[in-house]
């Protein structure tokens, strides 16, 4: 990992994050969540609004508790940033953005429904079928693949570990196919363009063209570094769930239960229970790396910053305008308030 790459001390480490959206960056600051965008005609258009009190409350901002909270608040956050885009565009056939025209299904709904309606309608549809597909495929699959090598592998640590690996082989092949595609591409250079804005923001330089474009592109408070943390913490946590019936069938009041279904259904369904702990304990270790410049922070971030060379391109500096509009309209006057 380069230098570049290091947060400073003398750094400001903001809680300023973000992700990149269709020709634009979404910005969530302590207070606000500007999610800007580059028009079809050039210009750029800053959607404003002002953030949830989901967080606020004392239970919510327990340890663990928060990381659950802030996991599925994030996500509902990310989709609604990512329809505001999709408003603008489409992709033609070589992957190029073109002016969005409302699809029939949008066209029914809107007569069905008022607009605020069926936007909430679509807006917790696609959450549901996002965290279905991440589940499915980075959660249940492996734990069924696995499964085939019980006959083979009587050790437990041993079948979880290989469970662990697959389950990294596969959002590693997920990650290099989806950045081949063009129009994720350039999703990836606005990505870099909202690290490198926040980089300058937390070095206390001007938010311009110039100074941004000198930053790195890979920074250690990143979704794709929490996303590898998560598959690390869950090896440790499932390696609790036994893989022997015997074991299932001494569980107090569900044992029975349990063993009356398949084997991979049962452990499917622990996972799923186990899910919020492992995403809690993950929120936890990148929250800490993120305050600390240490060994083992520098250790635990070093994956996620190598997955960075794959989920971020180096901008153009119109993407770098874009980053800094959504970024400087988040941007609370008492720095304090966004101190990470």
């Amino acid at each position: 990992m380069s230098k570049d790459t290091l947060q400073e001390p003398q750094m400001h480490r903001t809680s300023i994050g973000g992700q990149a959206v269709m020709e634009g960056v979404m910005m969530r600051g302590p207070h606000l969540i500007a999610t800007a965008v580059r028009k079809p005609d050039g210009d750029i258009i800053v959607d404003k609004q002002t953030l949830g009190k989901i967080r606020s409350g004392k239970f919510v901002k327990l340890p663990i508790i928060r990381g659950c909270v802030n996991f599925f608040d994030s996500m509902i956050i990310g989709v609604k940033a990512l329809m505001f885009s999709a408003q603008f565009f489409d992709v033609d056939d070589e992957g190029n953005p073109v002016e969005q025209k409302p699809s029939r299904f949008e066209v029914w709904l809107e007569k069905k429904l008022d607009s605020e309606k069926a936007m909430n309608v679509i807006l917790y549809c696609s959450v549901i079928f996002s965290l279905i597909l991440s589940i499915g495929l980075f959660i249940l699959l492996p734990t069924f693949l696995t499964g085939f090598l019980r006959p083979l592998i009587s050790t437990g640590i041993f079948l979880t570990l290989i469970e662990g690996a697959v389950r990294i082989f596969i959002f590693i092949c997920y990650l290099s196919l989806v950045s081949q595609m063009k129009d994720i591409k350039r999703v990836f250079m606005y990505h870099g363009a909202e690290h490198k804005s926040i980089f300058c923001y937390e070095k206390g330089l001007e938010l311009n063209v110039a100074n941004v474009r000198k930053q790195s592109r890979f920074h250690p408070r990143c979704g794709t570094s929490f996303l590898l943390i998560v598959m690390v913490i869950s090896i440790l946590v499932f390696s609790i769930i036994p893989w022997d019936e015997a074991t299932f069938a001494s569980i107090p009041g569900i044992g029975p239960w349990l063993v009356s279904i398949p084997w991979v259904i049962t452990r499917m369904i622990l996972r799923l229970l186990l899910l919020p702990v492992v995403a809690g304990l993950s929120y936890e270790i990148i929250k800490y790396a993120g305050r600390h410049d240490n060994a083992f922070t520098r250790a635990i971030s070093a994956p996620g910053m190598w997955f960075q060379r794959i989920t971020t391109n180096e901008p153009d500096d119109s993407m770098i305008e874009v980053a800094i509009a959504a970024l400087q309209t988040v941007i609370p006057e008492n720095q304090e308030e966004d101190k990470w």
